[in-house]
């Protein structure tokens, strides 16, 4: 209970369609806004709504509480990194450093050239090495939103970051459940 209440003080919950206006509206009104992941029957205003930097998320309703639970936790991880500050210090497991400021990875001292997302997924899974990271989740945290499509995407992802840092036991896969970064011994 304690954890669900802390997500709550850092998390706004609000519809687009309120009595008098809109809840787009509504929150142009608020002074120092927080985290609010939005909530309508609309997809499409579902996605206009990302236009607003405070709106972090949004569900479709009807949603079920799982769905609810997990999008708050996604949402309550990254306000962390980004309070601590963590999204920004280097990362090294073992001879590989990933510099989120600079987005640079390398290995040995030799950079390494990454897309934008095999950066964000590589430095997900290095933001807890070791841990069993589960395809929703990264899916969930790494593309921000609810991913329908297949988790193909992911796994080419992974691929292609196997493949550029040269050995493929840097992630393993954690067969039927995710992804793990580890260094290779």
């Amino acid at each position: 209970r304690k954890l669900i209440e802390s997500y709550f003080q850092l998390i706004v919950f609000l519809d687009i369609n309120l009595p008098d206006m809109s809840g787009l509206d509504f929150i142009k009104t608020i002074k120092n806004p927080p985290a609010i992941i939005m909530t309508t029957a609309y997809p499409d205003y579902a996605v206009n709504s990302f236009e607003l930097d405070t709106i972090v998320d949004y569900l479709v309703k009807p949603f079920g509480m799982r769905e609810l639970l997990a999008r708050v936790r996604a949402v309550h991880r990254r306000y962390d990194q980004r309070s601590e500050g963590s999204e920004t210090l280097p990362l090294s497991v073992g001879a590989l450093t990933i510099d989120p400021r600079e987005r640079r990875v390398s290995l040995d001292g030799v950079e390494i050239a990454l897309t934008a997302k095999e950066f964000d997924v590589l430095h997900y899974l290095a933001s807890e090495v070791g841990a069993v990271h589960r395809r929703e989740t990264i899916l969930a945290d790494v593309w921000d939103m609810n991913w329908y499509g297949s988790t193909k995407t992911l796994d080419a992802h992974i691929a292609a970051v196997r493949k550029k840092l040269g050995d493929p036991r840097w992630i393993e896969s954690v067969r039927g459940v995710g992804f793990r970064l580890r260094e290779p011994q």
